[in-house]
């Protein structure tokens, strides 16, 4: 590995912190539709593979956990992964423990980042013997992930019903493409798809105000008032032992090594499971149990996303968990730079993985929890009243249908729109992201099998 290499990994992390620390204190970000895009357009703009692994990893560790300020500090959720947290973050908050949470969630971070990356590792060595007759099954993994996914989430039954419809749509969009004249034959659409899904919620919701009813009955002529504690403003301890208990430090360590093994299944919910069980037997003092709650799940948080991305990454190099279908999709399929015969996992070797991923990570979890303890109250009055949270949407969903020109130029803009519809729809009423992401992934095995069917 080259010293000119080194300096561009170095300056990808520390532009992912930059970049991500901002946006995780954004209220009501999604993880998927600000990782996915920015993580893209560096694939795309032909970063080596080290880069944009090590870009991808700080993203993460710096969004999962500034994501979880706002919700600490003025009750806003910044994001999916933060939902967990909410319940046990406002009761914090309401008996003026805000700042303390922040720093429970800091080092509950830095414990899940540094226990699940050794044994993301461990797993994906366990795993690589047997890569050859699971790729050998990849349709059919690809369709069980999906139909897991769906089992695991709030409306199983219209989520498994959805499937094959979503499986369809994915297919025909590109295969009228081909039929019209519109791209070659031998080119693949599916990376504008993708984009359609993540920004599928937010196209709903700006779609329902062309409706007249729906814009009347939103709040109108006033502004969301928050309130930001002055002991948040001052300095902190930064030392990890002193701002968790011993108790709160070993159940982070040993939830974050219990997830690691179940990366296959929701971040959310093994975030909302596993914290949840940590204070099941913790009744007596409710701040103690919602202390400990902060902590554990912010380790989940870490956890979950990093063994989803490693595990996949190093073994297998094909999607099959929720967050490689997901937000680390482009890592795995970014046509014309990336496909899932040609990607991380074929380009790197473990070394560089190990190194790539340990730098991402390392560099990125200090400095976020130097921030996090030291002046995550200064940057998120700065993020409230300087940073439109509409720009920033604004600007993410001007990027993907510049990306839906790129694949299949005009059509494909309003191809991307009716996935937006479809897919925000269908989230809405119960099927997550994780499902969609592995059927548009299985879309091509499930289409095939209807056909043998026929």
């Amino acid at each position: 590995m080259t010293p000119d290499l080194i300096v561009m990994m170095l300056a990808a992390v520390l532009g992912a912190v930059v970049l991500y620390t901002f946006i995780g204190f954004i209220p009501g970000t999604d993880e998927t539709s600000v990782l996915a895009p920015v993580t893209l357009a560096i694939v795309l703009a032909g970063a080596p593979p080290q880069v944009v692994l090590a870009f991808f990893i700080s993203a993460i560790v710096t969004l999962n956990l500034m994501n979880g300020i706002p919700t600490a500090l003025v009750g806003l959720p910044g994001g999916v992964m933060s939902a967990p947290l909410m319940e046990h973050s406002l009761f914090l908050r309401g008996k003026g423990l805000a700042s303390d949470t922040i720093r429970k969630m800091a080092v509950g971070s830095t414990i899940g980042t540094v226990v699940s990356i050794p044994l993301s590792f461990a797993l994906a060595g366990l795993l690589a013997p047997l890569a050859g007759p699971i790729k050998a099954q990849t349709n059919i993994i690809l369709a069980a992930g999906a139909v897991l996914l769906a089992l695991l989430g709030k409306n199983r039954i219209l989520a498994l019903i959805s499937i094959i419809p979503m499986a369809i749509l994915f297919q025909a969009l590109p295969a009228l493409y081909h039929a019209a004249g519109i791209i070659p034959a031998e080119k693949k659409v599916s990376i504008s798809f993708f984009l359609g899904i993540t920004v599928g919620p937010m196209l709903i919701t700006l779609l329902e105000l062309l409706n007249a009813k729906r814009r009347e009955a939103l709040p109108h002529g006033g502004h969301t008032k928050t309130t930001l504690l002055r002991s948040g403003f001052e300095s902190h301890q930064l030392m990890p032992g002193r701002l968790v208990t011993q108790s709160e430090g070993w159940w982070s360590a040993g939830m974050a090594a219990a997830s690691t093994p179940l990366f296959v299944l929701s971040p959310v919910g093994l975030t909302f499971l596993l914290g949840e069980a940590s204070v099941a037997r913790h009744k007596e003092d409710h701040v103690q149990r919602s202390q400990r709650a902060v902590t554990v799940m912010s380790a989940l948080t870490h956890s979950t996303y990093l063994a989803g991305v490693i595990i996949p990454l190093v073994a297998l190099g094909i999607p099959i968990s929720g967050v490689s279908a997901g937000p680390a999709g482009p890592l795995f399929n970014a046509p014309p730079v990336y496909s899932l015969e040609n990607n991380l996992h074929h380009l790197l070797q473990l070394p560089e993985f190990i190194l790539a991923v340990t730098v991402g990570a390392l560099i990125s979890v200090v400095i976020t929890y130097v921030i996090a303890v030291r002046w995550s109250s200064q940057i998120t009055y700065f993020v409230m009243r300087r940073i439109p949270h509409e720009a920033v949407l604004a600007l993410f969903t001007a990027f993907i249908l510049l990306l839906a020109y790129i694949d299949a130029g005009i059509p494909n803009i309003f191809g991307v729109l009716l996935i937006g519809v479809v897919c925000g729809t269908l989230n809405r009423l119960g099927v997550n992201y994780g499902v969609q992401f592995m059927t548009l992934y299985a879309a091509p095995g499930i289409v095939a099998a209807l056909a043998a069917l026929s």
